[in-house]
């Protein structure tokens, strides 16, 4: 074999022989001698093989041509339309595929016959080398393809369709199953699109036994977030993957569907200890609100009204200041409620404090038991407390061996439901002094508090005295 066949049987393009030796013949000619036919040959086998992109990832709208290997993760249905000036075939069809590999997805549009015969031929599991045009898209990148060559020799470790969990989502994934409790929602916003049309989208965050995930919802299934309430669950059929910011969302378009469950699915939180967060992290938080202050409004640059509530959350290692802005300064909050905050920044806060800052791609949810739990025996609220009931319990050892027993007065005030009291330490030690503005108690407890502290107390009240079980 000479050395323009050898060249030639290592192309992948869509010409023949005979027109890539006459392609070599006239590079030779207009290079006036310069080059032989080798080297002309692989001059012109470069200029074909223009466009070949390692991954999908690496696919950009401005490449004039692409040539990759993907999986085919989804195939769409065949939709007919009419073509303006046509007279001949006004008719066109289109069918879209979506591809994927390790790297990531694309979805991939053929067109007239090719759509038609697809519709047959290609299934989910499919894998192709693919020729076509990439350009921007609705859902981001698409390639309109010129060829389709299957490989049946190619494995791409890209999982296809079935239910999964929120921590085995994967870039690629397309007609996925999502089942999860409902932590967030957003409202709709509108968009024009480059058509002239206008696109609705919006956003709610989905927990499970494994993690979280971010849904967005687009178009006519955008109307879910306001439909749908904190705390509800859900089934995502027909979902679709992809990559915003670095973090994977499970999409919702006209193809997919979302339904309520009558059985509860469970959210277990994975946080981080506040006391190991730092500034200029992206952190998911977890624990019980100490204390709320009143939504306060301001106004931006541009003119526009916006809202913010700063609340104080608080874990078994240490607390910090939420900062809520926007719609999620609404949300009803109140001391000892159990709270997820995802995706918050860590900043820094009035007078060197850290603070978190949950804005519009953050998620702030009331979930039971919020903190993971850590090996310790005590479950729900009472894992967040600092402080101790003052004293020990009937049939508790003191120091010196012997039983201590509660007093009458204590036995008749632990009959009573425990109440909680809010207010700011005008005096620590002991007794510790709590002012709400419309009231001053005395609070017996063993918790460090400092002076100016605004704190939450749970226990019983005797005489001007407050016993607290719980201080937060």
């Amino acid at each position: 074999m000479g050395a323009i066949e050898e060249i030639y049987a290592d192309l992948d393009a869509d010409v023949s022989e005979e027109e890539f030796r006459e392609a070599v013949e006239a590079k030779v000619e207009q290079m006036g001698g310069l080059a032989d036919e080798e080297t002309a040959a692989m001059l012109i086998a470069h200029d074909l093989d223009g466009g070949e992109v390692e991954t999908i990832a690496d696919i950009e709208p401005g490449l004039e041509e692409v040539k990759f290997l993907g999986k085919v993760t989804g195939v769409g249905e065949l939709r007919t339309f009419e073509r303006d000036g046509e007279d001949d075939d006004p008719e066109g069809h289109v069918l879209n595929l979506d591809v994927a590999d390790e790297s990531g997805a694309v979805r991939v549009a053929l067109w007239d016959d090719d759509a038609v015969a697809a519709v047959e031929e290609i299934a989910a599991g499919d894998v192709f080398r693919i020729k076509g045009r990439p350009k921007d898209g609705y859902n981001g990148v698409e390639v309109s393809a010129d060829r389709l060559e299957p490989d049946e020799e190619a494995d791409i470790d890209v999982d296809i369709g079935g239910r999964v969990t929120a921590d085995s989502l994967s870039m690629g994934q397309s007609d996925v199953n999502v089942r999860g409790v409902v932590l967030d929602t957003d409202s709709i916003r509108t968009f024009d699109r480059d058509d002239g049309t206008e696109g609705r989208v919006s956003n709610l965050t989905l927990g499970d036994e494994t993690g979280r995930v971010r849904v967005t919802l687009w178009d006519e299934r955008a109307d879910a977030a306001e439909e749908l309430a904190a705390g509800e669950s859900v089934e995502v059929v027909d979902g679709y993957v992809r990559e915003r910011d670095g973090s994977l969302e499970l999409h919702v378009g006209s193809q997919s569907e979302i339904h309520e469950l009558d059985e509860a699915v469970e959210f277990v939180p994975d946080a981080s200890d506040i006391a190991d967060i730092e500034i200029g992290q992206t952190v998911d938080i977890a624990g019980v609100v100490r204390s709320a202050d009143p939504k306060r409004t301001f106004d931006r640059d541009d003119g526009s009204e916006g809202q913010v509530r700063n609340v104080r959350v608080q874990d078994t290692t240490d607390d910090i200041r939420v900062a809520l802005w926007g719609e999620k300064a609404d949300l009803d909050l109140g001391p000892g409620d159990e709270v997820f905050c995802a995706d918050v920044e860590i900043q820094d806060g009035w007078q060197d404090d850290l603070e978190a800052s949950a804005g519009w791609r953050s998620t702030v949810a009331v979930v039971d038991g919020a903190e993971p739990d850590r090996g310790s025996e005590s479950a729900g609220l009472d894992q967040f407390g600092n402080g101790a009931a003052t004293g020990g319990s009937s049939g508790d050892a003191s120091s010196d061996g012997t039983a201590d027993t509660d007093t009458e007065a204590d036995k008749d005030d632990t009959t009573d439901d425990p109440e909680t009291f809010t207010g700011t330490v005008v005096q620590p030690g002991d007794p510790v002094i709590l002012d709400s503005g419309e009231e001053t108690v005395r609070v017996e407890t063993d918790t460090d508090v400092h002076l100016g502290q605004e704190v939450t107390v749970r226990g019983h009240r005797d005489g001007d005295t407050f016993r607290a079980d719980d201080v937060f």
